[in-house]
């Protein structure tokens, strides 16, 4: 099928520019012929409708935004009727929140926290919803009037009630390096403290200005992710208090046993950071060793090079058994 232009009618709606454009979709503004109301028209590419996973991806991105109702998440329209694949999702006036990040480095700590929050009390309602987003990241975060959050995007989302989709690509397995948890690291689907993590990650990059695993390419990022911990935020932003540099600890675990549970949990804490305790006795310790790049390439390559040792030890066992 053709590219829409400018002033074409699909249905009940009419194109009214090219907002986006991506490797498996484009993205319209449009208005709703009935009501007049602006809407954002997605439309997948030929490629992505001729290929059963992508396709699977784009329905699950439609079937959430149409069945979740919190002001937090995107909203996607019903589809009944349609001449072609596309989804009709609310239209949101603002900004990515890495357009935000690009334009000021760090936010100033309020504002960080109240974007914080709201990403919190989404992600509550989703996982209790039985919803995992597993690309949480600021590419994915819409930020609206009066710094109002939606979040968008849930083409590798996780539902309880959903079968699984095998992908091709590690990129649409595990979400996007900066951002993805130590257990998704090791090939796990991931679970909501998965999402906790990476909101842990954003929280950080909009106190601090920066991420705070880097690496010249996707797979030195992931190692130091799971090896080493955090720089110390305060370290980096000293306006950063003991009991919000806690909060970033306690959803940054690499262990999703002793991370937040749910996300009610980091919310309270959030809002009630005078209640925290352990900040001051973690804020006085000496700060996190860190491995050096070297130290982290050798344990990678020491790792890979002890592979084969195991197995044949393995073997060697089971046939003396």
């Amino acid at each position: 099928m053709r590219t829409l232009d400018t002033g074409d009618t699909l249905d009940h709606y009419r194109i009214d520019s090219t907002v986006a454009r991506s490797g498996m979709s484009t993205l319209y503004r449009a208005t709703f012929l009935d009501t007049g109301e602006t809407v954002a028209i997605k439309i997948p590419h030929p490629e992505m409708e001729a290929d059963p996973v992508l396709y699977d991806r784009f329905h699950r991105e439609e079937t959430i935004g149409q069945q979740m109702d919190h002001p937090g998440v995107v909203k996607v329209f019903p589809s009944e009727g349609r001449s072609r694949v596309y989804m009709a999702m609310e239209w949101i006036d603002g900004c990515l929140l890495r357009d935000l990040l690009k334009e000021h480095g760090k936010l100033p700590i309020d504002r960080a926290t109240n974007i914080a929050l709201q990403i919190a009390d989404a992600l509550d309602y989703l996982h209790k919803h039985g919803v995992v987003h597993r690309d949480l990241k600021p590419e994915n975060v819409m930020i609206g009037a009066n710094d109002n959050v939606k979040l968008i995007d849930f083409g590798i989302a996780m539902k309880e009630d959903a079968h699984r989709l095998t992908f091709t690509h590690l990129s649409n397995t595990l979400g996007t390096p900066d951002y993805i948890s130590p257990e998704q690291v090791k090939g796990k689907r991931g679970d909501p403290r998965s999402d906790i993590y990476s909101l842990g990650i954003i929280f950080y990059e909009m106190l601090t200005g920066q991420v705070p695993f880097t690496g010249p390419n996707p797979f030195t990022v992931m190692n130091d992710r799971v090896l080493n911990d955090p720089t110390p935020p305060r370290q980096l932003n000293p306006e950063i208090s003991p009991q919000l540099e806690e909060v970033l600890y306690r959803a940054l675990e690499r262990d999703p046993r002793h991370r937040y549970a749910t996300a009610h949990e980091m919310l309270w804490d959030l809002t009630h950071q005078d209640q925290i305790g352990g900040a001051e006795d973690r804020a006085t310790r000496a700060p996190v060793r860190r491995r050096s790049p070297l130290a982290r390439r050798l344990a990678f390559y020491a790792a890979i090079v002890a592979i084969p040792f195991i197995l044949f030890a393995l073997m060697f066992f089971l046939a003396k058994r």
